[in-house]
């Protein structure tokens, strides 16, 4: 069964440009110093009138990490809204936007993964907008996106993975038609980013590798991409570089605070580059195991890499990352992901979802020209 047919070329890197806007501090143990951090930033949050909007989940206000937040902001009113939680979906987010439409708000603070940072993107540019359930009318009845600018945004990822932090991207869930969207456009970008280490240590294992697997496939999918760039291909690197030492030690030694912090810049880098490149196959691939089976993000995009890199590697322009790719395919073949997936779907409903894993326009970034999905899958 032919799926798809893809150009193997990549772009002409004689001619490309980049933009990222976010300003990033990176600095240990900074929650006590985040009203200093961003008023040093020079982001804007504070040049207008209203309320701050404190976005994260029920599990750090439990924690107490929302208080400290909103210690270092008591000259302002803060609103709390610690709702999230995993894949944010489509109705959940349009009905918390009704909830806040009427709330002079003047900046928005997140604090969590990337299901925060991507609710809090949401929010930031329909709540400047003032309209009723904007997504349902997007993605439901064909309504065109157009972000009429944004409330300015503050993120402080508390995971090491998905890179919401430094893309214009929010990741829209919908159960309704088992769909997964983009929000897209520069103002989804952050003001700013901060990335503490510490946020990180206490995350549990399996979260720990499902966000770094999502780190690496973004970088992955990045530099075998038609759109990648000299910039792209020159932070993608960097991120794989990190990730492929930062992961498997962090693995190990989970309290270690600098292999915390290289997979943060890992997460952040590859960010940078998919926000030039958008992603790839892999991601294609992920969507209905995550919207059917639940199955993490991260596992889902991750499953198959190692046989894309196989294949990759067979391609000319490659040749310059070769020791680097059979590096990250060494720590991806020791992670068992294949005996991971088979708990959430047997390989046979695997198989029953390929026609569901077309996505054209992640699809044709990939640099291989791919004639039937199974070619790629590992049987288990």
């Amino acid at each position: 069964m032919r799926l798809w047919s893809m150009p193997a070329q990549m772009n002409n890197l004689s001619s490309w440009n980049h933009y990222n806007p976010v300003k990033v501090y990176c600095e240990q143990q900074c929650i006590e110093r985040l009203y200093e951090i961003v008023l040093a930033s020079e982001a804007g949050v504070f040049d207008q009138q209203g309320s701050i909007l404190i976005v994260t989940t029920a599990g750090f206000t439990r924690r107490g990490i929302t208080a400290a937040v909103k210690l270092q902001f008591k000259k302002f009113k803060t609103i709390v809204f610690d709702k999230v939680e995993v894949n944010p979906e489509l109705d959940f987010l349009d009905a918390s936007c009704d909830d806040l439409a009427l709330e002079p708000i003047g900046a928005i603070i997140a604090v969590g993964g990337g299901s925060v940072i991507d609710t809090a993107k949401v929010l930031s540019v329909i709540l400047n907008q003032g309209k009723k359930t904007p997504l349902a009318k997007i993605f439901r009845e064909g309504e065109s996106q157009s972000w009429q600018g944004s409330i300015p945004l503050v993120v402080i990822p508390t995971t090491a993975g998905t890179g919401s932090e430094s893309t214009p991207f929010a990741t829209v869930w919908d159960s309704v038609t088992h769909k997964k969207y983009s929000v897209i456009g520069d103002q989804l970008y952050p003001k700013a980013a901060v990335l503490d280490p510490f946020l990180t240590v206490t995350l549990p294992y399996e979260h720990t590798l499902y966000s770094g697997l999502d780190a690496i496939s973004h970088a992955l999918e990045s530099l075998w991409n038609v759109s990648s760039t000299p910039v792209s291909k020159a932070f993608a690197v960097t991120a794989l570089n990190n990730a492929v030492t930062a992961l498997p030690a962090v693995l190990a030694k989970p309290e270690c605070v600098e292999s915390r912090m290289a997979m943060q810049m890992a997460s952040f880098f590859a960010g940078v580059a998919i926000s030039q490149t958008k992603t790839a196959l892999a991601h294609a691939v992920s969507y209905p195991l995550t919207s059917h089976y639940g199955v993490p993000h991260g596992l889902a995009c991750s499953f198959m890499l190692t046989n894309m890199i196989d294949m990759v590697l067979k391609r000319p322009e490659v040749r310059t990352y070769k020791e680097l790719l059979l590096n990250v395919r060494g720590v991806l073949s020791g992670l068992n992901l294949q005996d991971r997936l088979k708990e959430y779907l047997s390989y046979s409903e695997l198989l029953k979802l390929k026609s569901e894993m077309y996505h054209p326009e992640r699809a044709k970034n990939f640099i291989c020209a791919v004639a039937d999905i199974e070619d790629l899958l590992t049987e288990y």
